[in-house]
């Protein structure tokens, strides 16, 4: 399983590398670790003949929307699995900033998911009376290219005051132990920076580490530098004396199988269902980030999402619970969080 992950990695490096000057298949696919090349035949593809791509783990191949007969040689041509497509990836971005513009509502998100070819739009039991309205208007008039999902709880950061790594007044979840400058670092949640200068390991215990840099909204990912003598891995902790090593960070795809660890719900897994998500959480908007099945809770905020060896998201914040179906969470990318920050897994 893992060796088949490796090669749908590299198989979508490929296309989005291929398709680079023309449209991006898979938002985020362009970092991604080196391997076999896809025919530049993808090339051929445009913004108005391609809408999205996505992982099918039943069939193992990688499927490409398209419009038109011709793009769908293409992408046989490529080696992948063409789907015929309503609306094109154009028309999509267009609906996304048409969002963007008018309805940056706190409660709400959204996603292009290309398995149903639409922008899909969550609204929690926050968003109504005026802010419904205002909601139902800019989506009424963007027809069939957006479907809305309700639901009934809110829509929002997973932190809480607790365990784990401790600040004076919240409690998250330690992401990856990256390095920068040679010195080593913790990389979490920029909600959790924003509200902790110093990180302990134990409620009301010694400081371990002090934020240095913390970025959120707009995105969501905090470094903080560990004093002189403590001890860290680069591994995940899976409970039970197991450990998951971490040797690389990689972008997501559509239809990963990725796992999470929390300080709050252990370890949990699902699958990736969007990229480059919008959440508009009530402290402001967040762009970018990793929509997944996975679910999660209160103090998970912070943790790691990954698959296998290589780190893929930090936990930002998301709908529902562990103990019932339905969950939808979002990350923040760690090659992201990486670049901007300076740091490296190590």
């Amino acid at each position: 399983m893992k060796n088949r992950r490796v090669s749908v990695r590299a198989v979508l490096a490929g296309v989005a590398a291929a398709a680079l000057a023309v449209v991006t298949l898979v938002p985020q696919q362009a970092q991604a670790s080196p391997g076999p090349v896809v025919p530049t035949a993808l090339a051929g593809l445009t913004a108005l003949t391609a809408a999205g791509s996505y992982y099918d783990e039943g069939s193992g191949r990688l499927v490409v929307n398209v419009l038109g007969r011709d793009a769908e040689e293409i992408v046989r041509a490529a080696g992948a699995l063409p789907r015929q497509a309503r609306f094109s990836q154009a028309r999509l971005d267009a609906t996304r900033q048409m969002l963007n513009d008018r309805a940056a509502i706190p409660g709400t998100a959204w996603v292009t998911d290309p398995r149903v070819n639409r922008v899909v739009v969550t609204a929690d039991n926050t968003v109504t009376g005026d802010r419904l309205t205002r909601l139902n208007a800019v989506t009424s008039k963007l027809g069939d290219t957006v479907t809305v999902r309700r639901i009934s709880t809110r829509l929002t950061r997973m932190i809480a005051g607790g365990d784990a790594i401790w600040g004076g007044s919240a409690r998250c979840s330690l992401g990856f132990n990256v390095v920068k400058g040679g010195q080593p670092y913790l990389l979490t949640a920029g909600h959790c920076g924003n509200v902790v200068a110093n990180w302990a390991a134990q409620r009301g215990g010694p400081v371990i580490a002090t934020t240095e840099t913390s970025v959120f909204p707009g995105h969501d990912y905090s470094l903080a530098k560990y004093v002189p003598g403590v001890e860290h891995s680069s591994a995940v902790t899976l409970g039970g004396g197991l450990t998951q090593s971490i040797t690389r960070a990689a972008p997501a795809y559509n239809g990963e199988s990725v796992r999470r660890s929390g300080s709050t719900t252990g370890v949990r897994g699902g699958r990736v269902t969007g990229l480059d998500a919008t959440v508009n959480y009530q402290e402001g908007q967040v762009t970018g980030l990793i929509e997944t099945t996975v679910c999660a809770e209160p103090g998970d905020s912070g943790g790691p999402l990954y698959d296998g060896d290589a780190a893929v998201g930090l936990t930002s914040g998301g709908s529902g619970d562990c103990k019932l179906p339905g969950a939808k969470t979002y990350y923040q990318p760690v090659p992201e969080a990486l670049a901007a920050t300076g740091a490296a897994i190590g």
